[in-house]
């Protein structure tokens, strides 16, 4: 039996309110709170509560099992929390049912895996420790942003414990081998890939509303077809779409619940199951290792990393940032940590971008230029900050050794406090026993 293994992926950045350069240093609060509200109220109210209910229904109804995968930023957690709790409910409801997986990504859907590896440990760690605070379970697929990957990325993957990470089927990688398969990493082999199909998922995020396109419209029983007309080998598909298709993307007129609502029953009828990730690598051999020496994305046709990295803004920013991560992290100061998360999403290198300039979804900003501008002003406030915290006279070598000399004396404290109290006690009960004697 053929299987379609479906990830919806939700993701918002906290965008940046227009911060001057004379802000710098009087002003340490750097979003803008209006906008992503208004955001992420619309994607809510459009797409990602009605979508995630129409799932829930068809799970409950029990007709044909309703089966997929969810990966969710933090940055995405925190505005659920904020501006639409009903969502946490839904998503606990449907965990509930044991028909969705959630799949680990990074906190603030950063580019750290490009050039910050501590910094994408911690950040995936973080995340995988609330997956496991709200829904009882741990992740063991990892999902890099915008499916980033490289064969160094996975060797961190592996070093943290991961199973298996989804990436992209991308051509130059694959030649001519399908990305319909389970693959394995060629540097970690323990490592299992995933390869999202990009053809199929195209379909569905670019084309199921275009009028021009030469298969529209883009029925379930046409997608069922092309799934059960592949070669008997290529047993699964693996599809990646943002959840924002399902009404946003695609507004409701456009009869994509109606599609979503059909899926399941006309897959069945055609001998397709939806399956989750883990059933796939419990379930699939791995049909060969792959190389991927330069990252590679989802993105355009190259699969690369041009769209947030492409120019000397973006990558002079990502310096700058990254500059700063190592004496971040001897940080104790939850504010700062939390603003620095929020500085690391990818959407704010997107916004520099000078490729896309007529589509800019949800960007603050006029022009890649000015985008830059801002963020440098509020990354340089951030900066200011930390090195109030912890002075730039001092080298990183040093300064963590004293962090650390500070910390063992932290616990020697707690330690010595303890065992004083517990002297105290001692003490207390044998005058206690003395008196009882006399």
């Amino acid at each position: 039996m053929k299987r379609i293994c479906l990830n919806l992926n939700l993701h918002q950045p906290f965008r940046l309110k227009r911060y001057r350069f004379f802000d710098i240093g009087n002003d340490h609060y750097y979003f803008d709170d209006f906008q992503n509200e208004e955001v992420f109220r619309l994607l809510a109210e459009e797409s990602y509560l009605p979508a995630l209910r129409t799932i829930r229904d068809l799970i409950i109804q029990d007709r044909v099992p309703f089966r997929f995968s969810i990966s969710i930023s933090g940055t995405a957690f925190e505005q659920i929390e904020l501006y639409a709790p009903e969502l946490l409910d839904l998503l606990l409801d449907i965990n509930s049912t044991g028909q969705i997986e959630f799949i680990a990504a990074p906190y603030s859907y950063s580019l750290s895996s490009l050039g910050d590896t501590a910094e994408f440990e911690r950040e995936v760690g973080v995340l995988s420790k609330k997956i496991e605070l709200l829904f009882g379970v741990s992740p063991r697929v990892l999902r890099n942003t915008e499916l980033i990957y490289s064969d160094d990325i996975a060797l961190t993957a592996q070093k943290m414990g991961f199973k298996a990470m989804m990436t992209e089927g991308a051509k130059h990688v694959l030649g001519w081998k399908s990305p319909n398969y389970l693959y394995s990493s060629a540097e970690a082999p323990e490592l299992k890939l995933m390869l999202r199909n990009a053809s199929y998922s195209s379909d569905l995020v670019r084309h199921f509303s275009n009028l021009h396109w030469s298969e529209y419209p883009l029925t379930t029983e046409k997608l069922a077809g092309w799934f059960a007309n592949l070669p008997e080998v290529e047993s699964f598909v693996y599809i990646d779409i943002p959840l924002e298709t399902f009404g946003h993307i695609h507004k409701r007129p456009s009869g994509i619940f109606e599609f979503l609502k059909a899926l399941p029953t006309t897959l069945e009828s055609r001998g397709i199951s939806m399956a989750l990730p883990s059933e796939i690598l419990q379930q699939e051999e791995v049909a060969a290792p792959l190389s991927v020496p330069s990252p590679i994305s989802w993105s355009e046709e190259e699969k690369g990393i041009t769209s947030w990295l492409g120019n000397v803004l973006q990558q002079e920013a990502f310096r700058k940032l990254g500059e700063w991560g190592e004496r971040l992290r001897l940080s104790t100061d939850r504010r700062l940590f939390l603003d620095w998360l929020h500085l690391q999403s990818c959407d704010h290198f997107f916004y520099m971008t000078t490729l896309y300039q007529d589509v800019r979804p949800f960007s603050p900003y006029d022009n890649a230029y000015d985008a830059f501008n801002n963020y440098m002003n509020v990354l340089s406030d951030v900066v200011l900050r930390i090195q109030a915290q912890y002075p730039i006279s001092i080298e990183n070598e040093e300064l963590s050794a004293l962090v650390l000399t500070i910390q063992n004396q932290d616990k020697q404290i707690v330690a010595l406090e303890k065992e004083l109290s517990e002297l105290k006690a001692k003490k207390k009960t044998t005058k206690k026993s003395t008196k009882a004697a006399e």
